[in-house]
């Protein structure tokens, strides 16, 4: 059984929908910073995953160069994948997501949208073959679809972590036991992705 810690990334530069693949803002380097100290401080070295986005790789960058290991980039843990509009709705598009269930959001995608629940589904398969304790660098979305599997909850949202907060469960296949939830926001996500 793998343990893995679920870390969101640090605070981005722009908000969600702004701009496809924004860096970290100052406040997101000290962030990562500090993330990386607690994690130096209470586990051993073991392998990083991070999503191939910046604002993850970013967050992942202290804790790499205190280890002195590279994060393997892992595509599952990847951003939730944009429906095919207009750049201009897709703020809303995620808040209307986040209020309902995954099978609602496959009833009121827009034509062309990829299968949401095939990509949550695989999004758990991957973090299942990963065998050994591991640090995995990924985003608000994602973390839910773990939580939501551990809780058996068709929720998109289960519960808000902060940015830079760890979120750790246990996988045996793919069963999933909750751990420890992260730190939470009571902001909504998108104010700064």
């Amino acid at each position: 059984m793998a343990r893995l810690h679920l870390i969101r990334h640090a605070r981005p530069s722009a908000a969600w929908g702004e701009e496809p693949d924004p860096a970290l803002d100052a406040v997101g380097r000290g962030q990562a910073e500090a993330t990386a100290q607690t994690v130096r401080q209470t586990l051993p070295s073991m392998p990083i995953y991070t999503s191939p986005l910046r604002r993850c790789r970013e967050t992942a960058l202290p804790l790499e160069q205190s280890w002195r290991r590279s994060a393997q980039v892992f595509e599952p843990v990847a951003e939730i994948p944009m429906p095919p509009i207009n750049p201009r709705t897709k703020q809303r598009w995620l808040e209307e997501a986040m209020m309902g269930t995954w099978r609602d959001l496959i009833r009121s995608a827009p034509p062309g949208c990829p299968d949401y629940l095939a990509w949550r589904h695989d999004l758990l398969a991957a973090l299942a073959r990963i065998r050994v304790d591991s640090i995995i660098f990924t985003h608000f979305i994602a973390i839910n679809v773990v939580v939501g599997a551990a809780q058996a909850r068709g929720d998109v949202v289960c519960f808000r972590p902060d940015h830079a907060s760890i979120t750790i469960v246990e996988m045996d296949n793919e069963v999933v036991r909750l751990v420890e939830l992260g730190r939470q926001i009571d902001t909504v996500v998108m104010a700064r992705g």
